[in-house]
Order: C-alpha cells, then sequence, then structure tokens
C-alpha cells in the first residue's frame, strides 16, 4: 500500500478536535459537493419534466417503486412478509439489510414524514456524504481537482439518479468511501465501524470489510529486520468490528428461518446467488445469438470497459485497500446471478474505477473538463429520467 499519511484536514481526526478538522475538510470539499449536488438537481428537474409529459409522479418514482416498497414496508411492519408467486420464486423481504428500514422507521417516528419520504431523506443526505467521502479519497491520493472530478463523476453515472431514490446505495456508498478513507489514513476503529454499518446495509459490505482486512495485513506486514512492534490495539478492535454488521445479519436470518443457510435460500428464493457469472455470460451469449445483436454487444462491450477500468486501477498503483475494495465490488456485481438489468445499480458503489476517468479529466483544461461532465451530466439526467419512466431499477 502506497505510505499514505493521515491528511491535515481529514474529518476523521483522532487529535481530539474533530470539529475543526470536519470543518476544515467540509471547507475543502464544499466546491465538490456544490457541483455534484447540482448533478442530483439536474436529474431531479429531467424527471419531473419528464413526468409531466408522461403524467407520472416523480416522487412516486423516487420513492414508492421496486425495492423502495420493500423497504418501506420492513420500516413500517417490520420483517416477515413473503410473496410466492406462480413461477415457484418465494420472496422474503428478509433479503433487504436492516439499516435502511431502521432509519427511516427511526425518522418517521420523529418527524412527519412518512416512511417512504424519510427514504428519500436518507438518500438525499447521505448521497453528499458519499461524495463527500469520494472527493476525500481523490483529494488523499491526486489531489484537490481530482477528488472533485471524481465526486462529479460519480453523480452523472448514467444510471445515477438511483442516487435520490429510496434505495440504499447512497447510504452504502457513503459508509464505503468513509470507511475506505478511514482504512487509507489508518483510522482503525472508524474503518472498523464504517464497515459494520455497510454491512448492515447491503451484501456487498463484505467489499468493505476486505479494504479495512487489506488495509491492516499490509500495516502488520514485517519492516526490516528489526523487531516488530505487537499490532495497535485500534487496530485489532477496528479487524474484529469490521465483519460484525454483515454476519450479525446473517446469523439473525439463520437463527429467524432456522437454517445456517437462511439467508442464502432467501436469496435463491429471488433467484440470487454467485454463479462466478456464468449465468450473466449465458444471458449476454444469448442476446449475441439472436438478431439485431445490439443489446449483446453493448453489453460485451460494457463488460470489457470495466475489465479495462479495473486494469487501468491497478497500473495506476492505486493502494491496496482501494483496490480490493472496488475489486470485490466489481466481481460481486458481475458475478453473480439474478436480474440482470440490476448490474448498473449493483456497480453504484464501485466508485474506485472512475479515477483513472478522473485523473484524464483533471488534466485537462477547466473548460474542457467542465464541458465534458455538463454534457455527461445532461445525457445522465435524460437517460435516469427515461430508464425510470420504462423498466427501471428491480
Amino acid at each position: 500500500m502506497t505510505d499514505l499519511a493521515p491528511a491535515g484536514t481529514a474529518p476523521l481526526s483522532d487529535d481530539g478536535r474533530p470539529g475543526r478538522a470536519a470543518r476544515a475538510a467540509l471547507r475543502r470539499a464544499a466546491p465538490a459537493l456544490l457541483a455534484y449536488a447540482g448533478t442530483r438537481l439536474l436529474g431531479i428537474v429531467v424527471l419531473a419534466i419528464w413526468g409531466a409529459f408522461a403524467d407520472k409522479s416523480p416522487h412516486q418514482l423516487l420513492s414508492a417503486r421496486w425495492d423502495s416498497l420493500w423497504y418501506t414496508r420492513i420500516a413500517e411492519e417490520g420483517y416477515g412478509y413473503t410473496i410466492h408467486l406462480s413461477d415457484g420464486s418465494v420472496h422474503s423481504n428478509l433479503a433487504f439489510f436492516p439499516l435502511l428500514p431502521a432509519l427511516e422507521r427511526v425518522i418517521s417516528a420523529i418527524t412527519p414524514l412518512d416512511a417512504a419520504d424519510a427514504g428519500l431523506l436518507v438518500s438525499s443526505v447521505t448521497s453528499l456524504f458519499a461524495a463527500w467521502g469520494i472527493f476525500a479519497i481523490g483529494d488523499l491520493l491526486y489531489g484537490r481537482r481530482v477528488g472533485l472530478t471524481l465526486a462529479v463523476l460519480w453523480g452523472v453515472l448514467p444510471v445515477g439518479i438511483v442516487q435520490s431514490m429510496a434505495y440504499s446505495e447512497s447510504l452504502f456508498t457513503a459508509l464505503a468511501a468513509w470507511g475506505v478513507y478511514a482504512a487509507l489514513t489508518r483510522r482503525w476503529l472508524w474503518a472498523g465501524l464504517f464497515a459494520a454499518l455497510a454491512g448492515l446495509t447491503r451484501p456487498v459490505g463484505a467489499a468493505v470489510v476486505a479494504a479495512l482486512w487489506v488495509a491492516a495485513a499490509v500495516e502488520l506486514l514485517p519492516k526490516g529486520r528489526g523487531r516488530q512492534a505487537p499490532p495497535p490495539l485500534r487496530l485489532l478492535a477496528g479487524v474484529v468490528l469490521a465483519p460484525l454488521g454483515w454476519l450479525g445479519y446473517v446469523v439473525w436470518v439463520a437463527v429467524r428461518t432456522g437454517s445456517v443457510t437462511g439467508y442464502f435460500d432467501v436469496q435463491n428464493g429471488w433467484g440470487n446467488g454467485f454463479d462466478g457469472g456464468l449465468a450473466f455470460a449465458g444471458f449476454i451469449g444469448g442476446l449475441l445469438i439472436k438478431p439485431p445483436f445490439v443489446g449483446g454487444l453493448g453489453l460485451l462491450l460494457g463488460v470489457g470497459a470495466l475489465i479495462w477500468l479495473a486494469v487501468r486501477c491497478v497500473r495506476q498503483r492505486q493502494p491496496l485497500p482501494l483496490l480490493a475494495y472496488g475489486g470485490a465490488v466489481l466481481v460481486l456485481a458481475l458475478a453473480a446471478k439474478g436480474y440482470f438489468g440490476s448490474k448498473p445499480r449493483l456497480l453504484i458503489p464501485a466508485f474506485p474505477l472512475l479515477l483513472p476517468i478522473a485523473v484524464a479529466l483533471a488534466r485537462l483544461r477547466p473548460v474542457r473538463s467542465a464541458l465534458v461532465l455538463g454534457s455527461t451530466g445532461l445525457a445522465s439526467a435524460v437517460y435516469g429520467a427515461f430508464w425510470l419512466h420504462g423498466s427501471g431499477p428491480p
């Protein structure tokens, strides 16, 4: 891992003055957060205009469709709801990790908001914290301009509109970004806490655990021939704390279902699981052998671009914890079976893959970089409105 000292304006301060450090870090990140917020505002405005012509409510599209309905039901009624479909599938709400619905339940209990609107509030706030964490990582590694570009790139992803939905992607990415940042700057307890919370948010929380464990392993590698000091207690505590969120929920589902493999059985009922990418490869192959072949070619090019970016990340010599996190998110997204229309959404937390692009854009003149990001943001907003009025995320 690159030897990275904690940044002087890091908000996760261990010097006894976290408030001052956070304020300084926020001032440094403010341009990136404003630019990112602009991408989200543009997406919502375009969605509202599209909805006016399509006679559909943007509010409903963002808060009351697909997974957001499952989260709302959990917040209002708890776990235990199951649907048996005619094809034999069994959809249980135990497939959804508990942190987002728990926050929705708490917020709706102490404010006038209902659970669905509480979910929108969580996404709105945590998307800004996610952009801040992504900026902090880019700034730490390559400087402020790359951090700003990286945060905006994350906002203008083709399916970036999901960041404004009552989904768990924004919450998870915020926890993941700050967990990875904490691991990079050796704030072990913070890293362990963020990893544990990420593990209570989505199954891919295991990727944040991997980042912390890789960082800890590198930290514990022998340095020279001198006698090694014992591992710091904070490091050991962070390593132990990190997987407790993910493991805790999986164990709870096992107890509730009466089966050691209870959680994985629930996922199997949804048609989800990990098969090394065989089902996805078969899906692409099926599209490639049927005219007009465009869908298969597009997916093949998309997967190739993702692999190329992953290789660029390695050649860019990103720190090992960042590579571990980004690689784990990519593998878990591409090598899982299930509804293949979900894969663009599942890749939203894979922000390290955007670093090579961010570095390249940051080398351009500011006007050219702004033109590229602005036009991409407009295209993303239009595509997001089209997507939510069509198939959308499942």
